[in-house]
C-alpha cells in the first residue's frame, strides 16, 4: 500500500541541548515517507548548525531560516511549506515514540479521519507518566467530539498540536493558521478553528509523544495574569461560536464558562 506523505513541522529556537534527540526521533520513525521542516526562528545558539547538518545528511529534512518571530510564526512557515497529505507537529525539546507517525496514519487512513488524537507521555525528570482521555475507538462526528472535549476543556490533551494528526488540505483550504499575536494557547485556538472544518475524528490510546516538562518554557516563565485573561477571553469567543454552530452552546454553556477560570492541566 502506498504511504501518503506526512509533513512534520518542528519550530526551533535556541534548542541545541535537546535538538538532536528530537530530530533523531523523527528520522527514526518506522513510517518513512515524511518531509521534515526545521524552522529555525532566529536561534543564537548552536541550533542552526545542527539543523543544517541534518539537512545535509537526510534528504527528507529541510531547514527554513527566519528572523525571530515566535513559535506561531515558525509553525505557520512550516505549514506554508508543507506538501504532505497529512501534517504533524513536534516541539524541539520533546521527542516521538518510534511508531508515532505510523500509528496516527494507520488510524486516519482506516477511519477516513480528519483529526486523530493520541495519548502521550509526560517526562518530568526521571518520572514518565501516561496521559490522555478518549477511550472511544469508533469514528466521531463534530458533535460527538465536541461533547468529549467538554469533559476536559482546559487539558493539554485536547489543546496542544503535538499529539494529533491533521489533514493539510483542510488547513490550507480554510486558511487556518496559528495566531501570531498570542503568546499562550495559540495551539488551542488553532484546534478550535480546525474542528469547525473537520468532520471525522478518531482517537488512539497508544502514547505516541514524549512531552518534556521544561521550566524555561514560555508557559512557565512569561505568562502573566492579564495575559491569561486576555487570551482566554479570545478563546472563549471561538469556543462559543463553535458550539453555537453545532447547536450545543446552551447545553454546554456552564462548562465553557468554567473554562475561563480553568488552568491547562497536564493530563
Amino acid at each position: 500500500m502506498e504511504q501518503p506523505l506526512v509533513s512534520i513541522v518542528i519550530p526551533v529556537y535556541n534548542a541545541a541541548p535537546d535538538l538532536a534527540r528530537c530530530i533523531e526521533s523523527v528520522r527514526k520513525q518506522t513510517y518513512h515517507n515524511i518531509e521534515v521542516f526545521l524552522v529555525n526562528d532566529g536561534s543564537t545558539d548552536a541550533s542552526s548548525p545542527i539543523c543544517h547538518m541534518y539537512e545535509r545528511i537526510d534528504p527528507r529534512v529541510h531547514v527554513i531560516d527566519r528572523e525571530n518571530s515566535g513559535v506561531s510564526a515558525a509553525r505557520n512557515a512550516g505549514i506554508s511549506a508543507a506538501q504532505g497529505k497529512y501534517l504533524q507537529f513536534v516541539d524541539s525539546d520533546d521527542y516521538l515514540a518510534p511508531n508515532a507517525t505510523a500509528s496516527l496514519i494507520e488510524c486516519s487512513e482506516h477511519a477516513g479521519a480528519d483529526l486523530v488524537i493520541a495519548h502521550y507521555y509526560r517526562v518530568d525528570g526521571e518520572d514518565v507518566t501516561k496521559h490522555g482521555f478518549l477511550r472511544r475507538r469508533d469514528v466521531m462526528d463534530q458533535r460527538e467530539f465536541a461533547r468529549e472535549l467538554m469533559c476536559e476543556p482546559a487539558s493539554f490533551y485536547y489543546g496542544v498540536l503535538w499529539n494529533k494528526l491533521y489533514r493539510t488540505a483542510l488547513i490550507k483550504d480554510n486558511g487556518i493558521l496559528c495566531r501570531e499575536e498570542l503568546d499562550w494557547s495559540e495551539d488551542f485556538l488553532f484546534n478550535l478553528e480546525y474542528i469547525r472544518y473537520a468532520h471525522r475524528f478518531c482517537a488512539i490510546d497508544t502514547p505516541i509523544y514524549y512531552y518534556v516538562r521544561n521550566e524555561k518554557s514560555i508557559t512557565q516563565t512569561q505568562i502573566d495574569l492579564m495575559g491569561v485573561v486576555k487570551t482566554k477571553s479570545t478563546l472563549f469567543t471561538y469556543y462559543k461560536h463553535l458550539y453555537e454552530s453545532l447547536g450545543l452552546y446552551e447545553k454546554f454553556k456552564p462548562q465553557i464558562c468554567k473554562y475561563l477560570v480553568a488552568s491547562a492541566e497536564h493530563k
